[in-house]
């Protein structure tokens, strides 16, 4: 059985904290190599991204895939979802692409304003673990079949394994779409 990602994120972070405690980033050559790792890394992520959703594009899987998006607040207001696969697999992407933006962000802020060195070097080695655990990675560039863990709708994970699954089964499909014909009426 394989650990939850936020897990592992964790433990890893941990680990990158004890070793970055040994780095001397008060050395100039050493704080520029960490940058430039940190900056290599997301990079080098983005390309990846990139060429995932060439591939989605490329495959143009326009399979029909309906699912209800569960409310947190209102079970009774979930959302009915009708999209394709590859319309699906390409705004899973630009989440994460968004999430490394974001992430550049907030270092940037860190890093210049606040002076932080060592999120650097946390951070250069957690983007490329954030990008093996990306699922769409896994399916169009490693290349596994897009099922169980890996199955469209993709599982929202929490933290200790809590997810609020989108619902694909028959019956929740055809309760939304009862709901969304009496809204429209």
């Amino acid at each position: 059985m394989a650990m939850n990602p936020a897990v592992t994120n964790l433990i890893i972070s941990l680990g990158a904290m004890q070793l970055a405690k040994r780095v001397p980033f008060d050395d100039p050559e050493v704080l520029t190599y960490v940058r430039v790792a940190y900056v290599a890394t997301q990079l080098t992520v983005l390309a990846v991204y990139y060429y995932v959703a060439q591939q989605i594009k490329k495959k143009n899987d326009l399979t029909v895939l309906k699912y209800v998006e569960p409310n947190a607040m209102d079970k009774d207001n979930s959302k009915l979802i009708t999209t394709t696969v590859r319309d699906y697999d390409l705004a899973e992407t630009s989440k994460l692409v968004r999430a490394v933006y974001f992430g550049c962000a907030m270092m940037a802020f860190m890093h210049i304003y606040l002076k932080y060195t060592q999120p650097l070097f946390i951070q250069a080695l957690m983007g490329l673990k954030t990008l093996y655990d990306a699922k769409l990675v896994r399916i169009h560039l490693l290349g596994k079949p897009a099922e169980g863990d890996l199955k469209r709708p993709f599982k929202v994970g929490g933290m200790f394994g809590a997810a609020s699954d989108p619902q694909t089964d028959k019956a929740a499909v055809d309760e939304a779409e009862k709901r969304v014909g009496k809204k429209e009426e």
